[in-house]
């Protein structure tokens, strides 16, 4: 059989089947995951903002959200189609995450040089992508990352594509992929310039500079929500997308340093991820050496220059987290079919038994993790819960102080004003900005609990001493305990506090 040129017809149905199945397979167990286990603690304020949106508010406007904002309206607009509840969301996620798999997955099985193994490839890009331990966990909650790994995978297949055609449509959609995804989350803002740059070095027909500027439109077309609320409000936009970014991420942080470093050092620990690295680090060193496959060896170039930018971008993130690395992973499964080509070849390996060794071996690890996990993690159901007590001790017409976004979403209250996003308390703003931009210190929060201004107040804390560092025992008469979180409630100085007085409840 050669190793080069166009698949058998026969080959290619049945390499689409077996795509197909372990796609509907893998969609469907991501689904599952979404509905049952994925949470984060980080995605309450990500479907708060889009439940207030639901509501006629603006980001920025409105609100505090240190975001760029287009997931926020994605989400709200899956919301205005199917309800407002978080499984919506996670679903769409879980959607997004198996869409940029299957992308991912059909770029090799088109573009592999050696015919017999385009399927392997296929279907091993597929599994370590999609068995990748932090894209199940994080690319199914409320947050951007199932959305930007679709957008960012879609730029990346219009922009190899764009650079063989005359047409510069492609080109343009690249960049409204790439700016739309960087428009979700700034942490894929590093796509954009990659993909330009390399379009214009490797253009093969039609303008280069006409491309470009196409492209450039695409990402200006894909930021006009952005300039839409900046024509607004040019302050608050500033501050949320560019000065909270780069000033007050790492506030009330004092080790934020170190635990960057240790992130960093923690990716070493993880089997897959020395695996997907070993095998992608080994496509890029025999992809790029292979002399009769030209378009390919540009390909996997921009996967390294890719992978590069985003862990470099990332890494200055400060602080940083091993979830972002994640949009690393699907540029480095695609160099990883061509590393696991490379070594099966070497050793004399059948393509159908490389493929179920990385699979049992990505899966075991994804199997172990979820297991561990699933016995000591917090989950939504647990967060509902915690929202049921706050519900059954609190009147509708009360004022409610949640700790956590996921209460107000959960129970459909709007949060008073500055308690939109509780990171946002630490940052120092003199009284007039501090309105402009709805912000609300710890210790304007500290007073206004003490005032009374809240009949119930909740918060969840690992540390049980941070939480009576509070003082809420001495202000409520009451509160339950859903670990970790506690819920008071009814004023130690009132006529109802003093006669409800008793036990705290336990669950």
């Amino acid at each position: 059989m050669s190793t080069s040129g166009p698949l058998d017809p026969r080959l290619a149905r049945q390499g689409r089947f077996l795509l197909a199945a372990a796609a509907a397979l893998s969609t469907a167990g991501l689904l599952a995951y979404s509905q049952t286990h994925a949470f984060g603690w980080d995605e309450g304020y990500h479907l708060l903002a889009a439940q207030l949106i639901r509501a006629g508010k603006a980001p920025y406007l409105n609100f505090c959200f240190p975001q760029t904002p287009v997931a926020a309206y994605w989400n709200a607009g899956w919301m205005s189609l199917f309800g407002e509840h978080w499984r919506v969301v996670h679903a769409a996620s879980a959607l997004c995450a198996a869409a940029a798999t299957l992308l991912a997955a059909g770029f090799v099985l088109r573009r592999m040089p050696d015919s017999s193994w385009r399927t392997a490839g296929a279907i091993s890009t597929a599994v370590l992508i999609i068995a990748n331990t932090t894209v199940v966990q994080f690319a199914t909650t409320g947050q951007p990352y199932g959305l930007c790994l679709l957008l960012i995978v879609a730029a990346f297949i219009c922009a190899t594509a764009a650079v063989h055609r005359t047409a510069p449509l492609l080109a343009a959609a690249a960049g409204a992929f790439a700016g739309a995804a960087a428009a979700s989350s700034l942490l894929t803002a590093s796509v954009v310039p990659v993909l330009l740059v390399w379009m214009i070095l490797c253009n093969q027909a039609g303008g280069r500079l006409a491309k470009a500027g196409w492209f450039a439109a695409g990402v200006l077309v894909s930021w006009a929500p952005v300039i839409w609320l900046f024509v607004q409000g040019p302050r608050q936009v500033f501050f949320n997308v560019v000065e909270y970014m780069l000033l007050y991420r790492r506030a009330e942080w004092p080790g934020a340093t170190r635990h960057d470093l240790e992130v960093v050092f923690s990716l070493f620990e993880s089997p897959q991820g020395l695996a997907l690295g070993f095998l992608g680090a080994a496509g890029f060193f025999w992809g790029a050496r292979r002399p009769n496959a030209l378009r390919w060896r540009h390909e996997l170039r921009l996967c390294f220059c890719l992978v590069t930018a985003l862990a470099v971008h990332v890494s200055l993130a400060r602080p940083t987290f091993p979830q972002y690395y994640l949009f690393t992973v699907p540029f480095l499964a695609i160099a990883a079919c061509a590393g696991l080509y490379g070594l099966s070849s070497r050793l004399g390996g059948r393509p159908l038994w490389t493929v179920i060794a990385v699979a049992a071996v990505i899966c075991g690890g994804l199997a172990k993790r979820l297991y561990d996990e699933a016995r000591n993690d917090f989950f939504w159901r647990d967060m509902e819960a915690v929202a049921r007590q706050v519900e059954a001790v609190t009147p509708r017409s009360a004022s409610l102080l949640a700790s956590e976004e996921h209460i107000y979403f959960l129970t459909r209250r709007p949060p008073p004003p500055g308690m939109e996003v509780e990171d946002s308390h630490g940052i120092p703003a003199p009284p007039a900005d501090a309105a402009l931009l709805h912000l609300v210190s710890r210790d304007q929060l500290r007073k206004q609990m003490e005032a009374g201004m809240f009949d119930t107040v909740e918060v969840c804390e690992e540390d049980p001493d941070r939480v009576h560092e509070l003082g809420l025992e001495q202000i409520y008469a009451r509160h339950a305990v859903i670990l970790p979180c506690y819920i008071y409630w009814e004023r130690a100085g009132s006529a109802k506090g003093r006669a409800a007085n008793g036990p705290a409840l336990h669950r």
